[in-house]
């Protein structure tokens, strides 16, 4: 395995934790609008009622057939979450960098930490 540089290469493949339990698919990136760097991948989960929760990257390795993250499926599932066709919210980037232990900081003007691209 090695490190996601192309990460959104894995968009559509399966995101599993460390004990390899599926926990769905990566749906989108999220980079960090302060060093462009990804911070969180969204994934799609659930059979019916589908929804996309998030999970940090940092520490992210790839394999051929998955993305292996370092939180584990409970935890990731636990996290804040969106509908399928819905937005991350502002008001719930804080939230969720406190669900996986993770300091906030908006930017300096009040900038989103969080962008879609």
């Amino acid at each position: 395995m090695f490190e996601a540089a192309n990460i959104r290469d894995w968009i559509g493949l399966p995101v599993v934790d460390a004990q390899e339990d599926k926990i769905g698919n990566l749906e989108s990136i999220y980079y960090d609008t302060a060093t462009q760097q990804p911070a969180f991948g969204s994934v799609t989960t659930g059979v019916v009622g589908k929804k996309l929760v998030f999970v940090p990257l940092v520490g992210a390795t790839v394999a051929p057939k998955h993305l292996l993250v370092a939180f584990d499926k409970k935890t990731v599932k636990d996290a804040p979450s969106i509908a399928t066709d819905g937005e991350l919210d502002a008001a719930t980037e804080p939230e969720l960098f406190q669900h996986y232990g993770l300091d906030y900081q908006a930017g300096a003007g009040g900038e989103r930490r969080l962008g879609r691209r």
